[in-house]
């Protein structure tokens, strides 16, 4: 038995051996030490802070233009987003518009309605004084209190944080069930932009009169 492996053995390493020598004579014979996996077309990712060049302005801006270009289509810009309201019928107010309707006289006989369309917990940690909450995850819960608000008023601003958020958008298409479009507007700056121009924020309850100042 232990004849028969040795032999198996010493015909495997002559196999080899052959093997290796017509790899090495033949025309089509495979590099032993090929990059298989392409390990060199990786680009390599540094964290460190470089400080750009003259010769690698010119490198670097087609990357960033490239980056710029995926970034643009995974934020809409704010014109793309006044286009799309727009062609929904829907408004668009920045936040010197809505500090201007919060401060129109209408605004106290609900006939100017601000509306939070952020969670429980992001509303009462801040929203724009005596704006009603409209959480369009649970529209029931809110709708038998703004049914009667929206239809009386003559002009409906919806927000919620500003930036990537998008509920305020499909909380105005939800309320556009029920009231005119031409109504409804999108503070696309949200309560972000509101707290940094430094207005009042309303903690707790819609009228609770506990108001601080932002941001």
């Amino acid at each position: 038995m232990k004849k028969v492996v040795l032999e198996g053995i010493l015909i495997a390493f002559i196999g080899g051996l052959l093997a290796l020598a017509g790899n090495a004579i033949s025309p089509r014979g495979i590099s032993l030490t090929q990059d298989f996996f392409h390990a060199g077309d990786r680009p390599r990712v540094t964290v460190s802070a470089v400080t750009p060049t003259a010769s690698t302005n010119a490198s670097t801006s087609a990357s960033t233009n490239t980056v710029g270009a995926v970034q643009a289509s995974a934020t809409p810009a704010s014109n793309d987003l006044a286009a799309t309201l727009k062609q929904e019928g829907l408004g668009l107010a920045n936040t010197d518009r809505a500090i201007e309707l919060f401060n129109d006289p209408r605004r106290l006989q609900n006939q100017v309605v601000f509306i939070d369309a952020r969670h429980d917990e992001e509303y009462r940690s801040g929203h724009i004084p005596g704006a009603y909450q409209f959480d369009y995850y649970y529209a029931s819960k809110f709708l038998g209190t703004l049914i009667p608000v929206v239809q009386q008023a003559e002009l409906i601003v919806v927000y919620c944080n500003g930036g990537d958020c998008t509920d305020s958008h499909y909380a105005a298409l939800e309320l556009a069930n029920i009231v005119p479009r031409e109504k409804l507007m999108v503070y696309a700056g949200g309560i972000t932009e509101w707290k940094a121009k430094g207005q009042e924020v309303e903690t707790g309850e819609r009228n609770s009169g506990s108001l601080h100042k932002g941001p």
